[in-house]
């Protein structure tokens, strides 16, 4: 098993905890609203074809959450230091899982993150600001194009990263900043969609169903929940950003725990919300059949077409907080990776004036622009959900392996409802991964190629880290 990152030395500079509870929930609040709520109800309506599962599948979602991170607040007080879930899984299976986890996160899951969040949030803005649209090619090399749009997501991506770069608090006031003037927004929105809004009561009825609606308890309904919770677990994706995190929260004992469970609830009552306005807004066939854009859609039957374009900054500015949120969290992933010398080196490095692993936001930043550019981080991130819910199903197994193996390690809070609650949500899990694995085979497999992928990587830096050893 890999070395403590507490074991490194005294006389090199470490990460410092300036994070308090009310950063540490805008983090998580902040880095999981992105701009899946608003893209991914087509997706939900197409699957479950009726307003009441329409509406449950995310108060599902939020539950469901909410199961896995009773267990993560144990985990993450247990280990309260930089990584999160890679340390659970170093702890409970040994390195190479755990740095197959961090492969991912590094390969595709946050840097693709970071691209996808960085060219939504150019594009989105090119609806106020058409000059950096992406019909504006700056440079054509075959089928292959260079848009303003694409220079504008590299060079937010490129602020974001020197933000975080110079420091924990200048970054912390800036995610603040975004994730309170996102709630106001949204806010604004849910409200004046119900009071003034040219919405229906009727679209919530049970007669509302969509085109292919079947019979409730069948099998095909019970495997639409399944798919409609691919789309919604991919929204709620972003609430282990706290313990990736946890080597810069104050308390992190008592916050981890708390900012988790506060969040999530934040979060599910956003999101419960936010479709209810869909809703009321668009009959279901409308939602299923529309534009990708739902939030749009209804913004524009709710008050007026010119709302699309405000709607449009909307999206803008909830993909810039979750952008700066998800480049603050994922860096610290590699740093713990780095400091088990099972990556490059310089990233298990700390600024000795700004107190950031700078080197690995650096080259974080530089990942996600090379997928920016290539133009298939999309299709990279689809084929990577089904894994991160097999990585979070197996850290919440390493709680009862844990439980076991280390029972003298502090427990500051055990998880509520052990070991019912853990079960639960790894019954939930099992049972979401085989019905994805049957619906939609491709994915998920080429998800699994990915992760597999970093096996020789792992060989060769254990190869590496014992080699560098033996010259000491």
């Amino acid at each position: 098993m890999g070395s403590p990152q507490t074991a490194q030395s005294t006389s090199q500079p470490t990460l410092i905890r300036g994070l308090s509870l009310m950063d540490s929930v805008l983090l998580l609040v902040g880095g999981i609203i992105g701009s899946a709520i608003f893209l991914t109800a087509k997706d939900v309506a197409n699957a479950v074809h009726s307003p009441a599962l329409f509406l449950g599948v995310w108060i599902a979602g939020g539950i469901i959450s909410m199961l896995a991170c009773f267990a993560f607040a144990e985990l993450g007080a247990m280990y309260p230091q930089a990584g999160g879930p890679y340390l659970y899984l170093r702890e409970a299976y040994g390195d190479l899982v755990a740095f197959l986890y961090g492969w991912m996160i590094f390969t595709v899951n946050n840097s693709g993150t970071v691209a996808a969040l960085s060219v939504g949030f150019a594009a989105y803005f090119s609806v106020l600001v058409p000059a950096i649209g992406p019909q504006h090619v700056v440079l054509q090399i075959g089928s292959w194009s260079l848009t303003r749009t694409h220079l504008v997501a590299l060079a937010t991506n490129a602020l974001l990263t020197w933000v975080n770069v110079v420091g924990l608090r200048r970054a912390a006031v800036l995610q603040n900043i975004a994730t309170w003037l996102k709630f106001v927004a949204i806010a604004a929105f849910i409200m004046l969609g119900f009071l003034v809004g040219n919405g229906s009561w009727a679209h919530f009825s049970s007669a509302a169903q969509s085109a292919g609606a079947v019979p409730a308890g069948s099998w095909p309904w019970i495997s639409g929940i399944g798919v409609a919770l691919i789309a919604v677990f991919w929204a709620y994706d972003g609430w282990v950003y706290l313990g990736w995190a946890a080597g810069e929260i104050k308390d992190p004992q008592r916050n981890i725990p708390r900012g988790l469970l506060i969040g999530i609830v934040v979060v599910a009552a956003t999101y419960v919300a936010m479709n209810a306005v869909y809703l009321y807004a668009l009959d279901l066939n409308s939602i299923a059949t529309g534009e990708t854009t739902t939030a749009r859609a209804a913004a524009e039957k709710l008050f007026s077409p010119a709302a699309g374009r405000w709607l449009a900054a909307l999206i803008a500015l909830s993909s810039f907080g979750a952008l700066s949120a998800c480049v603050l969290a994922g860096a610290r992933v590699y740093y713990a990776m780095a400091q088990d010398g099972l990556f490059f080196r310089r990233m298990a490095e700390v600024h000795p004036t700004w107190r950031t692993p700078a080197f690995s936001l650096v080259v974080q930043a530089i990942w996600g622009g090379i997928l920016t550019l290539s133009g298939r981080y999309d299709q990279l991130f689809t084929y990577i959900m089904f894994m991160g819910v097999v990585s979070y199903a197996l850290s919440v197994l390493a709680l009862f392996i844990l439980r076991r193996t280390r029972p003298d390690v502090e427990r500051p809070y055990r998880c509520t409802g052990y070991p019912w609650v853990p079960a639960l949500y790894l019954i939930i899990a099992a049972g979401w991964s085989i019905n994805t694995l049957l619906q939609r085979p491709t994915e998920s497999l080429w998800g699994m190629l990915i992760v597999l992928l970093g096996v020789p990587c792992y060989f060769y830096w254990r190869w590496a880290n014992r080699r560098l050893k033996a010259q000491r």
